[in-house]
């Protein structure tokens, strides 16, 4: 039996008919592992409420756990936040030796305490560790001399952070400037270059 002439014709139009492109698919490969995730576009919502970057950090305390967020950006979200100020090896040498009369700094080190028992540290530097302590310009006056053994920087002095190559010292920074304190410093040379270009040392 004859195909119906309506029906030819319609073949006749596909079997003619260019190819669309293909689309691409929506799931992206990891050449490595060849997993998959699908994903799909975000909403207009979504980036309403995202317009500043947010991180956040779960804090845990002897009698507390809480959440802080913390943004990469300061001053209420008007701008990016102040740069650090760079220290190199002789900039922090000069702090060590110089003997005049000069706006009180505060050297700290990054680094758990663990590491600074083993290699020592750079001489009048407190210690801070940001990886256990991430939350330690955050606390209060009286709960960091508990924790640490001695007193908070006041956030009208100057901080300069360092640790073992500069690293966890620009986490810290950054929490730093998050938590207020505007005059903050980095050794990015951190302990590796201090101890290779021969550095005091100090141990306790």
């Amino acid at each position: 039996m004859a195909a119906p002439r309506k029906a030819v014709t319609l073949l006749a139009q596909v079997a003619t008919r260019p190819a669309a492109p293909l689309r691409p698919t929506a799931a992206i490969a990891t050449a490595s592992s060849r997993q998959f995730h699908s994903y799909k576009p975000l909403s207009a919502t979504y980036y309403n409420n995202n317009a500043v970057p947010r991180r956040a950090q779960v804090i845990k305390t002897p009698s507390t756990q809480r959440k802080v967020f913390y943004s990469t950006e300061n001053n209420g979200g008007q701008g990016e936040p102040k740069p650090s100020k760079i220290y190199d090896f002789e900039a922090i040498n000069k702090l060590l030796t110089s003997s005049s009369p000069s706006p009180k700094v505060t050297l700290i080190d990054s680094r758990e305490p663990g590491e600074l028992q083993q290699t020592g540290y750079i001489p009048g530097a407190i210690n801070i560790p940001v990886t256990s302590s991430p939350d330690g310009f955050f606390i209060s006056e009286e709960e960091f001399e508990d924790r640490f053994g001695y007193p908070r920087p006041p956030k009208d002095q100057e901080v300069v952070f360092y640790c073992k190559a500069g690293v966890r010292s620009r986490a810290a920074a950054s929490l730093a400037k998050d938590a207020g304190w505007e005059k903050v410093g980095e050794y990015p040379g951190s302990w590796l270059d201090w101890f290779e270009k021969g550095g005091k040392v100090e141990r306790s």
